[in-house]
């Protein structure tokens, strides 16, 4: 026999005995989004008469929509793991906003702060360590960003910057791919006029939340910035064109470069999220008279409505995952060995 086949043999002979079985899997990766909706029709428990929302998942197309959360206390802002197997949010469920994790089925929730303010916008690091989020609990007009452990141990304020008349505002925090920067909002006094004029421009910091640099340079609102898979770009939304009730999302090379608007309606465009391989862009949109979730290519062609009912679906959030699509879109095989299951 072949020297080679011996050494094959030999190598499977060994497995077996570990009780181990052979696997190709050839797996169809379908990309899913999380989003919340109110189409429940639940009422808020803390907040008499408002609508209290949920968290729901969805095929990339739109179909298989399925609620994770149910409660009457509002879910939001939900952010996946890494690996696609937890989704970090906010919930009101203990009176107010606290920083929640689960299970990417909706089982096994989790509280990962506990404090008297308000703590709002996870977004889960690409190594899965750390999780970055604003909070108003250095005062009631003063949001900051902080990071801690994925299970809510080590805090850390990133930002400082005490409150006066101005109220000025960290928010929104999202890592950049190689999880070295988080990109924000921020409303500073720049633009200080009068205590009422201070606008939200973004930002850019170094992970530890130094070098803090301004990408956008306007008289209007920029909010909810979210890099590219590739890091090269950052969308965002604004109400650049002067009207609070027109928001649209745009688009800008990572240093603040080139700056595109991609929706360009006479709507609110709020809260997009890159596809993982960065060809589209979920975003919400209430152009058809309530909140509905959209996507569209990357130039703004293409925009497609992907939930359609009566009641509010908002905050899209697209798994991110390395595994969740092949690098051409649409299926990868894997090779590996599996423990077999107790009888």
């Amino acid at each position: 026999m072949h020297p080679r086949h011996s050494l094959t043999h030999l190598i499977l002979g060994v497995v077996v005995a570990l009780s181990l079985t052979p696997l190709m899997v050839a797996v169809d990766a379908q990309e899913q989004i999380t989003f919340v909706s109110s189409r429940d029709g639940h009422i808020r428990d803390d907040v008499p008469g408002i609508p209290a929302f949920e968290i729901y998942v969805m095929d990339a197309d739109g179909a298989n929509q399925r609620r994770l959360t149910n409660n009457r206390a509002h879910d939001a802002s939900p952010s996946w793991s890494p690996d696609g197997k937890r989704i970090v949010f906010v919930s009101h469920r203990d009176g107010n906003g606290e920083i929640y994790v689960m299970n990417a089925d909706g089982g096994n929730p989790q509280n990962l702060t506990n404090n008297l303010s308000y703590d709002s916008s996870p977004s889960w690091s690409p190594d899965g360590k750390r999780i970055a989020f604003d909070s108003n609990r250095e005062g009631r007009f003063n949001w900051e960003i902080y990071v801690m452990d994925a299970d809510g141990r080590n805090l850390q304020r990133l930002t400082n910057n005490p409150d006066d008349d101005g109220h000025p505002d960290d928010r929104y925090p999202s890592w950049s791919p190689d999880g070295a920067h988080i990109v924000f909002t921020a409303r500073r006094e720049e633009h200080v006029e009068n205590k009422f004029a201070v606008t939200y421009e973004i930002y850019v910091m170094d992970a530890d939340g130094g070098n803090q640099q301004r990408l956008t340079n306007n008289r209007n609102n920029e909010w909810a910035p979210v890099w590219s898979p590739d890091g090269k770009r950052i969308a965002f939304y604004s109400d650049r064109k002067g009207t609070f009730d027109n928001f649209d999302i745009y688009v800008m090379d990572a240093d603040g470069g080139n700056q595109q608007n991609l929706t360009n309606n006479r709507a609110w465009n709020r809260h997009p999220s890159w596809s993982p391989n960065g060809e589209r862009i979920a975003f919400s949109s209430n152009r058809d008279g309530n909140w509905e979730i959209y996507v569209m290519d990357t130039d703004g062609g293409n925009q497609q409505n992907l939930t359609n009912n009566r009641h509010s679906d908002a905050n899209p959030a697209w798994l991110n995952s390395p595994f969740s699509v092949s690098p051409v879109g649409k299926k990868f095989t894997m090779w590996g060995w599996l423990k077999q299951s107790d009888p």
